[in-house]
C-alpha cells in the first residue's frame, strides 16, 4: 500500500512568475495522478492560494507579459475533485483577512493548534 503523503506549503508564489503553476501544487497533481495518496496543507502566506478571486492575468514586466498566469485556486480545486484533502489553517486565513466565503469549495479549515495532530496522521510529511 502506498504511503500517505502530506505536502505542507508555507512559502507562497514560488516560481509562479516563470511558470503557470506552483511547483509543489503541480507535483501534488503528478503524485496523485500516479496513484499515490497525497494531500496538501496550506499555512502562512500560502493560504492565499485558496482565494477564488485572485487574478494575475494582467501581469507584465516592461514589455514581457505573463501569457499563462497562475490559477492556483483552480489548481487546488482540481486536486479536491481528484479526491485529495486540501487543508488550510484557519488562523492564517484570519491573519490575512480572508473569509471562508473567499476560498475554494472543499477546503478543510483547521485551527493552527491541530497541525501536529494532522501531521501525525500521515506516513510522510514534506514541508516546502
Amino acid at each position: 500500500m502506498a504511503k500517505k503523503v502530506l505536502n505542507v506549503i508555507a512559502t507562497a508564489y514560488r516560481a509562479t512568475l516563470e511558470e503557470q503553476d506552483d511547483t509543489i501544487v503541480w507535483l501534488s497533481h503528478a503524485i496523485r495522478d500516479a496513484g499515490a495518496p497525497v494531500d496538501i496543507l496550506l499555512r502562512g502566506n500560502a493560504v492565499c492560494y485558496a482565494v477564488k478571486a485572485q487574478d494575475a492575468s494582467g501581469l507584465a514586466f516592461g514589455e514581457k507579459k505573463q501569457t499563462q498566469p497562475p490559477r492556483l485556486a483552480d489548481d487546488l480545486a482540481k486536486l479536491v475533485a481528484k479526491g485529495a484533502e486540501v487543508y488550510a489553517t484557519r488562523d492564517d486565513l484570519a491573519d490575512h483577512g480572508i473569509e471562508k466565503s473567499d476560498v475554494i469549495d472543499g477546503l478543510r479549515l483547521i485551527p493552527r493548534a491541530d497541525v501536529p495532530k494532522l501531521l501525525g496522521a500521515y506516513d510522510l510529511v514534506w514541508h516546502w
